[in-house]
């Protein structure tokens, strides 16, 4: 099992497309096939802090996500109202 924490910071003022945008992604990921888990997360204390943690079957599952339509059109979209660039951690399942 796989696990993906990615972080991201958006611009206080495109929140709301933001959001629209991870909505229909979300939407599409989670029929994605090896998909366990793809839930976005908003920061309590600053609003502008998005994070999405995602849980795959396998690396493959996760590698052909990276690969899909859906997230090829649409993480291009948000990255250009993020301030930073994503932080992202991949992490494998120990115990």
């Amino acid at each position: 099992m796989i696990k993906v924490v990615a972080r991201n910071v958006a611009k206080e003022n495109k929140l709301t497309e933001v959001i629209q945008l991870y909505k229909e992604l979300v939407g599409l990921t989670r029929k994605e096939e090896g998909c366990i888990k793809y839930e976005l997360y908003q920061d309590e204390n600053d609003p502008t802090i998005i994070t999405m943690i995602e849980e795959w079957e396998s690396k493959k599952a996760l590698d052909e996500h990276l690969k899909s339509e859906h997230f090829t059109r649409i993480v291009p979209k948000i990255k250009k109202f993020m301030t930073k660039q994503t932080d992202m951690n991949v992490y494998n399942k120990l115990i």
